[in-house]
C-alpha cells in the first residue's frame, strides 16, 4: 500500500550536460511534467554552469532545480567553490550535499556534510542529504550503524526546525551506477530505519521525504515507490533521458495521486 505523503522525483546529472542537449532535455522534462499529479515534485540537480539555463528554461514549469554540491563556506578565498548564495541567486530549490562521490573522491566527513546543510538552509534552499554503505559494510552487518551516524551528525547540528525543511536521500554506495539495485525490501527497511531516526528528532521531522537513488529505472521505479517509507527517488543516468526519467515520475505519481 503507498504511503500517504507527497512524492518526490530529483535528478542528479552528475558531470554530464552541454547547452544544446540540456536544453532539449529541460524542455522535454518540463512538458511531460505538466501531465504528472500534483502530489508528486520534479527536480533535476544540474552542474554549476547550468544554473542559469535551468532558471531560464524550467522557471514557471512544475520542475525545479538545483545544485549538485555546495561550499562549507559562507564566502571568502575559497577560491573554485560555490557558495549557496549564489547558488540561491539563480532561484534554485536544491543543493545535494554528502553524496557518496563526494564522500569518496573529495574526502567529506559527515561534519562537512552537516555544515554544507546548514549554509544551504541558510540560504534558503533545501539540502538533500545523502546517506550510504558501501558493499563491505552491508555485508558485515553494518548499514544501520553507518547510516544512521552519517544522519546523526547533520541532526545534531540542526535545530527541529532546521531538520524538518531537508530532504535524505538513502543510496547504497554499492548501487550506484553499477546497475544493481537494493531490492525494494532491502531499501524500505533502511527507510524505516531513518524514519525512526528522524522521529528521534522531533514529531515535525518525522514525515520529512525519504528518497532511493541507487540505479533506479522504469522497470524497478514502482516497485521501490510503493513501500511505506520510500516517498520517490534522486536518479542518476536516468535522469539524463527525458523517456526515463518522466517514466519514473509517474511511477511517483502514481503513488502520490491521493495526495491533494
Amino acid at each position: 500500500m503507498s504511503n500517504q505523503r507527497s512524492k518526490l522525483v530529483v535528478g542528479n546529472w552528475k558531470m554530464h550536460g552541454r547547452l544544446a542537449a540540456n536544453a532539449a532535455l529541460l524542455q522535454g522534462v518540463a512538458r511531460g511534467a505538466q501531465a504528472l499529479p500534483r502530489g508528486v515534485g520534479v527536480g533535476v540537480c544540474v552542474p554549476h554552469p547550468y544554473l542559469a539555463q535551468a532558471l531560464a528554461l524550467l522557471g514557471g514549469s512544475r520542475v525545479a532545480w538545483g545544485a549538485q554540491d555546495v561550499s562549507a563556506h559562507e564566502q571568502g578565498a575559497f577560491t573554485g567553490e560555490v557558495a549557496a548564495g549564489m547558488i540561491a541567486d539563480f532561484e534554485a530549490a536544491y543543493a545535494i550535499v554528502g553524496h557518496s562521490e563526494r564522500r569518496a573522491y573529495h574526502g567529506e566527513s559527515s561534519g562537512v556534510v552537516a555544515a554544507k546543510a546548514q549554509r544551504v538552509l541558510a540560504a534558503g534552499l533545501t539540502p538533500i542529504v545523502c546517506v550510504g554503505e558501501t558493499l563491505e559494510e552491508r555485508e558485515s552487518g553494518a548499514t544501520e550503524r553507518v547510516v544512521g551516524a552519517q544522519l546523526d551528525v547533520v541532526l545534531a547540528v540542526l535545530s527541529v526546525d532546521e531538520a524538518a525543511r531537508i530532504v535524505v536521500a538513502y543510496e547504497p554506495v554499492w548501487a550506484i551506477g553499477t546497475g544493481k539495485s537494493a531490492s525494494s525490501e532491502q531499501a524500505q527497511q533502511v527507510h524505516a530505519f531513518l524514519r525512526t531516526r528522524l522521529a528521534a528528532k522531533g514529531a515535525q521531522v518525522v514525515n520529512v521525504p525519504l528518497l532511493y537513488g541507487g540505479s533506479v529505472k522504469p522497470e524497478n521505479a514502482a516497485e521501490l515507490f510503493r513501500q511505506a517509507d520510500i516517498d520517490g527517488g534522486l536518479i542518476g543516468g536516468a535522469s539524463l533521458k527525458e523517456g526515463d526519467f518522466l517514466a519514473i515520475c509517474a511511477a511517483a505519481g502514481a503513488g502520490a495521486d491521493v495526495v491533494s
